[in-house]
């Protein structure tokens, strides 16, 4: 899907026609790929201006419906995308009795960075 939406953000074709894989990669290929799509969006975003963000871009679903989003939609919808797969993932976990894992947001940076753990005075805020 990140592909899909970044083919559309430059108006490249992406040459899928789903949504989703024929076939499941490998996890260290998927790795790989969703590192590199990363890289890719993160570039992207050093580079569009506020006024490109701003423009609505129209394109093609995968399932052949036409949509419009400005560049700055994409990109929204691009990060929360995964969060609702995660949120699906958990109720299925929980459907086979399993407990989901601790995965939110929050946890994230804490968990990343142990040093944010530390309570420190806060920065104050420009204004």
């Amino acid at each position: 899907m990140s592909r899909i939406f970044a083919a559309h953000l430059t108006g490249a074709d992406h040459r899928y026609a789903s949504d989703n894989t024929e076939e499941t990669p490998e996890p260290a290929e998927l790795r790989a790929a969703m590192a590199e799509s990363d890289r890719w969006y993160l570039d992207y975003l050093e580079t569009v201006s506020k006024q490109r963000l701003a423009q609505p871009v129209a394109f093609t679903f995968t399932d052949g419906d036409k949509g419009c989003m400005t560049r700055q939609e994409m990109l929204t919808h691009v990060v929360l995308h995964g969060g609702c797969h995660r949120g699906e993932i958990g109720r299925m976990l929980a459907q086979i009795e399993l407990s989901p894992p601790w995965d939110t947001y929050a946890v994230h940076p804490r968990r990343a960075e142990p040093s944010r753990r530390l309570h420190g005075k806060p920065e104050p805020l420009d204004a």
